[in-house]
């Protein structure tokens, strides 16, 4: 996705949240552009002073982009467990990032080392299945996970099991993102 595609996702994501939350917020935005029609997955994180203030998204495409999008937005803002809701008066103190997932890709692994050694650090987003137990980290966790060892750890204690946990039915994929992401918050749409 080029550049200008992106800024357009950035302005969905924070127009729908300016909508849930009453605000008057106008940037126009073309919806009816096809690329926006396509089903796409995606993750909507917001930030607040560089701390995570909400990351919501999908991780299959069941829904337009710009639906998933808007929706994914929203919810990271008004439903993420970890947070209170964002209130209006933070509305202006947020940066959004978008990430736009590629399919899941299986790592097929004879155990956790062999998992690891597949890993690829600062590239993939790993997702972690086991029975009903649940979890990803985007790429950009590696950011601050850089050892795979630990990054899987934490992926599966986010998922509620053990760090020391490994079982051979255990079910891990990885994906890549394309993202972009406003650079100060509100101060993108005040200029220009």
């Amino acid at each position: 996705m080029l550049l200008d595609q992106g800024n357009v996702l950035l302005a969905v994501g924070r127009a729908a949240i300016a909508q849930a939350l009453n605000l008057d917020f106008q940037y126009p935005v073309d919806e009816s552009a096809s690329w926006l029609q396509d089903w796409g997955a995606s993750f909507v994180t917001l930030t607040q002073h560089h701390e995570l203030r909400g990351c919501i998204g999908s991780l299959e495409a069941y829904r337009p982009l710009v639906a998933d999008v808007r929706s994914n937005a929203v919810s990271a803002a008004l439903h993420d467990p970890r947070f209170l809701p964002l209130s209006a008066d933070e509305f202006e103190t947020i940066a959004i990032e978008v990430s736009i997932l590629s399919p899941t890709q299986r790592i097929a692994a004879l155990n956790e080392a062999d998992a690891i050694r597949q890993m690829r650090p600062g590239i993939d987003g790993i997702v972690l299945e086991y029975g009903r137990y649940r979890s990803t980290f985007l790429p950009q966790v590696w950011d601050e996970l850089e050892q795979p060892q630990q990054f899987l750890a934490m992926l599966k204690r986010k998922a509620g099991l053990p760090v020391d946990f490994w079982a051979a039915d255990l079910k891990l994929a990885r994906y890549t993102v394309s993202k972009w992401r406003e650079t100060d918050g509100m101060e993108d749409y005040r200029h220009g």
